[in-house]
């Protein structure tokens, strides 16, 4: 005869069991469903969906971007706000340094990103290390030179930084709102070979002839306005700018583009860096990697914002696979004169922060010649 008194206590420790499973599986959903908010200080489109997209499904990740415009923007948004406020900071390749002095961002371990898939000029780029400890990873990359309507100019035209003087360009030269780019324009078109390192003598011939421009001149503009003055054909010409801008509005049919001049082009050059006190370091290293990694960079290289070099070899060649028009466009293709052989015949200097004077001093003088 069989017992039947323990059927209620097993019923109930069944029950009991079942319940237990059933819950576990909603609990691990709960807690899988928490996101995790990366707050990112960056120009504009690096937290765009064509960017993170992927990334934030696959980690369950949402971005919180803060964009600016220019470095000194960069450092005042920092300088104001408490630490750990920005997870992951973009920053120009010129500025890591000062970022670093100021405690604003965290020593990385080179183990942790790929610098065997970079290009050597780009696997220890200056100011990303100090003392031989890495501070920011280089993502990408872009020139600058003279940006021209070429409905009105043509590519030889354009080859020389004094089209700037052009009588054509009366009242439609414009600037982009920033001094270091622009003068360092200027600095070249005086001959000099490292325009961001000049003594007193040739920072006042910098100073004379960019003053001697200010007729031309039709406006200074934010990023915003540079693309909306040029694809107006409100401004036919554009110092302190590049691909960058005229890249996307090519890409869109407008009939502008831009050109690397005989007197030599800039280079300005983004890096990923990961802000002190974060509490979200492993994400953000992962973002680093994401974006580093193959796929990452040849998103990165035709990113909707505006476009830009990449450093990765194996990018280019995902790039080249998935996109070869804008490779092609880009002068991103192996086994031709390409982007990097205009780096390495001495074509491109590194932007940087000016050497023999004070920021302040040239941030001073491009005040000036806004007011003349």
């Amino acid at each position: 005869m069989t017992d039947t008194r323990i059927n209620p206590s097993r019923r109930r420790l069944l029950t009991m069991t079942a319940g237990a499973a059933l819950a576990t599986p909603f609990l691990s959903i709960r807690a899988a469903a928490q996101t995790t908010n990366l707050s990112m200080l960056a120009w504009y489109g690096h937290a765009e969906p064509d960017i993170v997209g992927e990334f934030e499904e696959e980690n369950n990740v949402k971005f919180t971007p803060k964009y600016y415009t220019g470095g000194d923007n960069m450092l005042g948004l920092i300088a104001q706000s408490p630490p750990g406020t920005y997870d992951v900071i973009l920053s120009d390749g010129e500025y890591v340094q000062q970022l670093n002095a100021a405690g604003y961002i965290q020593e990385l371990d080179p183990a942790d990103y790929p610098f065997d898939d970079f290009f050597p000029e780009f696997q220890k780029f200056p100011g990303h290390w100090k003392d031989g400890k890495l501070y920011s990873v280089i993502t990408r990359f872009g020139f600058l030179g003279v940006a021209y309507n070429t409905d009105e100019f043509s590519e030889k035209e354009a080859s020389t930084y004094g089209v700037y003087a052009d009588k054509k360009a009366t009242g439609k030269l414009g600037h982009f709102d920033w001094h270091l780019p622009n003068l360092g324009q200027m600095s070249l078109w005086e001959g000099n070979p490292s325009p961001y390192d000049i003594d007193e003598a040739a920072w006042q011939a910098v100073q004379d002839r960019t003053m001697s421009l200010r007729p031309q001149v039709g406006g200074f503009f934010d990023y915003g306005g540079t693309f909306s003055s040029l694809k107006s054909g409100q401004m036919t010409l554009f110092a302190g700018i590049g691909d960058w801008i005229t890249g996307t509005l090519e890409r869109s049919g407008a009939p502008v583009r831009s050109v690397i001049p005989e007197e030599g082009g800039l280079q300005f050059t983004e890096s990923f860096s990961i802000g002190k006190g974060t509490k979200k370091y492993d994400m953000a290293k992962k973002w680093i990697q994401y974006i580093t990694s193959p796929k990452g960079q040849a998103k990165s290289a035709t990113m909707a914002a505006y476009p830009c070099l990449i450093p990765s070899k194996p990018g280019w060649e995902v790039l080249n696979e998935t996109d070869p028009a804008e490779a092609k466009r880009q002068k991103m293709v192996l086994g031709e004169r390409n982007v990097m052989d205009m780096i390495r015949e001495g074509l491109i200097q590194y932007r940087q922060l000016p050497v023999q004077q004070d920021l302040s001093t040239w941030n001073d003088f491009w005040s000036d010649y806004k007011a003349a």
